[in-house]
Formats: structure tokens, C-alpha cells, sequence
């Protein structure tokens, strides 16, 4: 426990740790201090001299709370407490002061900043500042940078509030944005106008209290006041960050982070915040059937007939897509047990085993931030979970020792590359753990590059086996947000992704990244019309993920609520009723007919996912000998950050981003 001091704010005496800042001990009194280049993620750059506060006994100027220590505060003549105010006339000539020059050379366009409404210098100007300005020289400009696609910049409305330049350089791991010259001339700019080469570049947009810095997608389109907010979760990747979906009418406008210690902290990345317009395009709205082999517009009486009449006295198997709420899976599953066929969620070939500590792991995202020893076995966190990696380079500047077993990638930050594939691996499952090592807190990262391969299993037991030597917790990095909460309501069978193929009629519940061989029925149940809609024979339409409630579980087993913030567009259903329409149709009627009921069922099959955001204890057996490897590098799950799944192939900016990331990658570089 931190030594406590005592402090007196404003007359409240309270202990707090003598390491806290003043603007965090004020916070924890239930003080409200303005600020603008202050962030408790970020480093302190102390430059905004908002958070202005008056230290009693101190020297007779106003003190930066954010930059000063609660145990470098002065006790009284007499020892009493140290004493802080933040109302006095003193604090409050501060703040009107340092308002007024903020306000000397920003633009006053609020009618046409997009930051309209929901802007930090619009408050604290009414909260703390005047209703004049004794400025009556011209206001200075700045050239607007070009950061590229995603963030716009307005830099005459810039305060140098340097929390862009901190963020990127901290946070994302890049180094593009600084602050050049001095006093009237200093100015935010990029590196020789480069544009942002990060996957977390949009994060500068929230974090920016003015409007210098905003979407560009999102530009002019709508007002915070007129949005529908929504709080709910991603499934851009497996690690679940909340994020708060904002529609306006039946359209989804924006997608912002929301804090989440436990996942996201406050950051998401650029694929799940501008994939929205995806939403929009290559929707599927009526149901089709394949006549004469062309899909041709059905009604869903004719659509649900179609596909019951193809199931019946045949084989059947379905399989689940990387987007499916658990509730739908489960639906699935719970249809084809009912008619003797098989259910499958590991369309990349995953070889995940059946136990919950074989496919959910051991150990807690949040474990990262205490670990000192890291190791990474096939995978590419930048581009598999770009939030968790930054999570890493947070752990790395912690001092946390990194080590890689896989292909060489850039992960924004240093790491010991251990090798490239099986042969590296079985050498450090080989090796003996020393005490001091052993005793440190530790992780295993095992990605799907590992997983994937005709040895998945031998390799996963390698990886648990380093865990068990160094006594760490094991992480399974997915790359489908579905995968955890299918495995959990049970769409596994013997022999995988291949033996459900080989079934007389398939169900593909929206499981785009499947190459189903010709042979097979297929029916195809999802939002857009993409990989799995082409090949299939009758298609019935489903809601995307912000179109109806489900629970989704991320990578280390968490369940958690995605909430409703729109409705499907034409015929389009929520998925779960889809299934149960259709096991009415082929006579095999399922047992629920609401959401709830639905869940009741689900809850009793897998009681671990009654517990909404909590992670559960996963106990994994010990290992009892190593299986041979086979040769090999391992290779990378992901090739495309931008482009991994139905709703971001659908849309135009991610398909923008995907054709600058592969033309900046072919450029040219000049001979030494």
C-alpha cells in the first residue's frame, strides 16, 4: 500500500498516496479541475496551464496541478495539512487569464466545427472564462497537414495541447508528429508531411479537446445532439472493446471507444472505428434462391421451404462465421444436433481443443500490464489486435522483456526474436526456466499463424508447455470475435472444418473466410453479400452485429452484451429468429421463441457465460510429454488489416486504406 498523506482541498481533508498528482488527489475529493493537455494514459507535458490551482503556505503564484506531487506539498507553520484551493480569486484570475490567451488566436467557427457540442474549449470558455477579449490584433493561421484519410486537420484551432504528439509516439509506437519552432511560430506538424502509418491513428481524433483534429469520414454529416448513442462492443478482432455506436435515424453516423480497463482502456482501433460505412454497402435485404443457376429475389415463405425441402434425409452440417453472436451458434448448433448433423466454428482449421483452457487460455488481458517476461508464439498482435499491442508496448516501456517465435514483423516497439518457426520453439519448450524467471509474472501469446498448421495441436502443446515451465498464463490470440463463444455453446466436432464440408447440405451461418468445394447445398445465412453468398443456393438474410442484441465472447473468455443501435435494412432478420422460423419449416421445431428464452438455454448449456464481463478461472492440466513437430516457419494469419471480414470488404475506406498500406509497402527506397 502507497504511503498515505494527508491534504486538505477546499476545506475536505483526505488521505491520499503522496505520488498522486494534485488534479488526481482533487478528483478522488470529488473536485472537478479543467485542463486540456492533461490525460491520465499520457505522459505530463504541463504546457496548458489550465489546471491552475492556488497551494496555501506555497509561493504566492498559482501551481500546475497536473505537473506537482501531493508529497512535495509543504505542511503548515503549525504542521497542519497541507492545504490546496481551487475556488479562490486567485484560481479563478488564473483561469480567466489563461482562457483569454487559448482564445487569442483560436478561430471562432464553432457554427462550422464538427467538434460543435461536445468540445472541451466550448465548455471550460463558459465554465471558466470572460465575455471579452482584449485581444484586437489579426489572429494567426497555420497551413492545415495532410495526415491522410482518416483524420482531418484544422490547425488554426490547434491550443498545442501536444496530446497527439504524445499519443502517437507513446501510445501507437510511431513517430510522425512533433512540435516545431517557438512561440508564436511553434506549430503541431508531421515529419517532412508524411501521413499517420499506424492502425490506432484515429485515437487522435477523441483525444484532441478542440476541433484541430477530426474524422474525416465523419466530417459535416451530423451533430452530436441529433445521434442515437448505443454502448456495445467490437467484433473488428477478438478482444472485445467496448465502443458506444452513435446512429441517427436507421444509419450508423460514428463509432467511438468507451473505457474498458480490462480490454480496450480507452483506445480502439481504425478498422473498428471508421468500418461503419461497410454497414451500409452489399447488404443483403430479401432472401434468394439459385434457379437455373442464377439467385434469384424470394419470398420467405419460398426461401425457408427451399432450404427445408434441401435438409431433409440428407447429411447437414452447418458451420459458423467469425461475427455470429453466441445466441445464433448456439441456435445452430441446437438445429443440427436435432437432425443428426455436425456444427463447426473453426472455419481457419484452428486446432483448438475442446477444454475451455484450450481455446479461451489461462490468463486475463489485463495480465499484461503486470507481466515481465512475454512471449509471443505466431502472431502479429499490430495487425491481429492492434489495442493489445499497444498494451504490449506499454508492458515493454514498463520494462517487460519481449520475445517473438514466428515471422519477423514490426511491432512498434523492440523484442528478442527467438526464431522463425517449430524448430525455435521446441527449443524453448526444451529449455529449463531459471528460479528467478519462474517467480516473475509471465505470458504466453500463442496467435492463429500457430494454430492453423496440420501440427496446430503439437505446436499448442509446445506453447503450454513454455507456460507450464515459466509457470505463466497462456492467451490465445483469435482473429474471429465469434470463435471463444462458439466454442462455448459447443459448434466443435471431431475432424473440424474438413469433416463438416463433407456433408450432403451445408448451413453457413456467415462464414465468409470458407472456400466450400462445389458438391454440396449450401445455404447461406448473413448480412452481405460477399464470399459466402456467391457460392451459395439459397440465401436467407441476416442482421449485422449492431442490429440486434447478442453476447460475444472475447479471447480470454469474456462475455459481453452488443446491444441493438439499428434494425436490418428490407427482409432482413435478427439470426437467431431466422433458425427458429426454419426448424419450425423442416419440422424439428427449436424449444425458445424469444431472446431470453434463447439465453436461458444457452446459460444452462455453458453456465460460464452468465457472468457478463467477468473472466473465469480456466484450469488447464498439467502436460504429460511433448508430441514431435513437424518442420516449418510460421507464417502470418492476417495479410490485411484493413480487409479480414464481410462489413470491411464492403467498405469504400477500408478498401482505400488496404490499396495505401500495399502502395507505401511497394515504394521504391533509394540505394544507400
Amino acid at each position: 500500500m502507497a504511503d498515505l498523506k494527508k491534504i486538505v482541498i477546499d476545506g475536505t481533508e483526505i488521505d491520499v498516496p503522496g505520488e498522486m498528482t494534485l488534479i488526481q488527489a482533487c478528483e478522488q475529493a470529488g473536485v472537478e479541475i479543467p485542463r486540456f493537455c492533461y490525460h491520465e494514459r499520457l505522459t505530463i507535458a504541463g504546457n496548458c496551464r489550465m489546471c491552475l490551482v492556488e497551494v496555501v503556505g506555497g509561493p504566492p503564484k498559482p501551481a500546475a496541478s497536473c505537473a506537482m506531487q501531493v508529497k512535495d506539498l509543504r505542511p503548515g507553520k503549525d504542521g497542519e495539512p497541507p492545504q490546496v484551493r481551487t475556488n479562490s480569486p486567485m484560481v479563478k484570475k488564473a483561469r480567466e487569464g489563461v482562457m483569454e490567451f487559448l482564445l487569442i488566436n483560436h478561430p471562432l467557427d464553432c457554427p462550422i466545427c464538427d467538434q460543435g457540442g461536445e468540445c472541451d474549449l466550448q465548455d471550460q470558455a463558459m465554465a471558466y472564462g470572460v465575455d471579452f477579449s482584449r485581444f484586437r490584433e489579426p489572429k494567426r493561421a497555420a497551413v492545415d497537414l495532410d495526415l491522410g484519410p482518416l483524420v482531418e486537420t484544422h490547425m488554426t484551432r490547434c491550443i498545442s495541447c501536444t496530446r497527439c504528439v504524445r499519443f502517437t509516439t507513446e501510445v501507437a509506437g510511431i513517430t510522425q508528429m512533433g512540435q516545431t519552432g517557438r512561440g508564436e511560430d511553434s506549430e503541431i506538424t508531421s515529419y517532412l508531411g508524411e501521413t499517420l502509418k499506424s492502425n490506432m491513428q484515429g485515437n487522435i481524433i477523441d483525444l484532441c479537446p478542440v476541433g484541430a483534429l477530426v474524422s474525416k469520414p465523419y466530417a459535416f454529416t451530423a451533430r452530436p445532439w441529433e445521434l442515437t448513442k448505443t454502448e456495445t462492443v467490437d467484433v473488428m478482432d477478438a478482444l472485445g472493446a467496448s465502443i458506444r455506436v452513435d446512429t441517427k435515424g436507421r444509419e450508423v453516423m460514428r463509432i467511438l471507444p468507451r473505457n474498458h480497463d480490462g480490454t480496450n482502456e480507452e483506445w480502439i482501433s481504425d478498422k473498428t472505428r471508421f468500418v461503419w460505412d461497410g454497414l451500409r454497402r452489399q447488404r443483403l435485404d430479401k432472401p434468394y434462391i439459385r434457379v437455373d443457376g442464377k439467385l434469384t429475389p424470394a419470398t420467405w415463405p419460398e426461401a425457408l421451404a427451399a432450404a427445408a425441402t434441401a435438409m431433409r434425409d440428407k447429411s447437414v452440417a452447418g458451420i459458423v462465421g467469425d461475427l455470429v453472436p453466441t445466441e445464433a451458434a448456439f441456435a445452430l448448433r441446437s438445429l443440427m444436433d436435432k437432425m443428426g448433423g455436425v456444427t463447426e466454428c473453426r472455419t481457419d482449421g484452428a486446432k483448438l481443443g475442446t477444454d475451455r483452457a484450450s481455446y479461451a487460455g489461462t490468463a486475463a488481458i489485463e495480465d499484461i500490464d503486470t507481466a515481465d517476461h512475454i512471449m509471443l508464439i505466431g502472431t502479429d498482435p499490430s495487425v491481429e489486435a492492434p489495442v493489445l499491442n499497444a498494451r504490449l508496448r506499454k508492458a515493454w516501456l514498463r520494462g517487460a522483456n519481449v520475445g517473438l517465435v514466428g515471422e519477423k514483423v514490426d511491432l512498434t516497439f523492440d523484442y528478442a526474436h527467438v526464431g522463425t518457426g517449430r524448430a525455435a520453439l521446441a527449443k524453448v519448450a526444451g529449455q529449463s526456466i531459471s528460479d528467478e524467471t519462474q517467480a516473475a509474472p509471465s505470458l504466453v501469446i500463442v496467435g492463429m499463424a500457430a494454430l492453423t498448421g496440420d501440427d496446430g495441436a503439437e505446436v499448442f502443446a509446445h506453447a503450454r508447455q513454455i507456460a507450464e515451465n515459466s509457470k505463466s498464463g497462456l492467451l490465445i490470440l483469435h482473429t474471429a470475435a465469434a470463435r471463444v463463444g462458439a466454442m462455448d455453446a459447443g459448434c466443435h466436432t471431431e475432424g473440424g472444418i474438413d469433416a463438416a464440408l463433407k456433408a450432403d447440405v451445408i448451413y453457413n451461418l456467415g462464414a465468409d473466410e470458407v472456400e466450400i468445394p462445389a458438391g454440396p447445398f449450401v445455404i447461406y445465412q448473413g448480412s452481405h453479400g460477399d464470399r459466402g453468398a456467391h457460392r451459395a443456393d439459397v440465401i436467407l438474410p441476416g442482421a449485422a452485429w449492431t442490429e440486434e442484441q447478442g453476447l460475444f465472447v472475447n479471447l480470454e473468455g469474456r462475455p459481453q452484451l452488443a446491444l441493438r443501435a439499428s434494425f436490418a435494412p428490407g427482409e432482413a432478420k435478427e439470426n437467431w429468429a431466422v433458425l427458429r422460423a426454419l426448424s419450425a419449416e423442416v419440422g424439428q421445431q427449436l424449444p425458445f421463441d424469444s431472446i431470453a428464452q434463447l439465453r436461458r438455454a444457452l446459460v444452462e448449456a455453458a453456465p460460464q457465460l452468465a457472468e457478463i464481463d467477468q473472466v473465469a478461472v480456466n484450469e488447464a492440466a498439467p502436460m504429460s510429454g511433448l508430441p514431435k513437430l513437424a518442420d516449418g516457419d510460421f507464417g502470418t494469419s492476417l495479410r490485411d488489416f484493413y480487409l479480414t471480414n464481410p462489413v470491411a470488404r464492403a467498405s469504400q475506406l477500408m478498401a482505400e486504406l488496404s490499396a495505401l498500406a500495399k502502395a507505401r509497402a511497394a515504394q521504391p527506397i533509394a540505394a544507400e
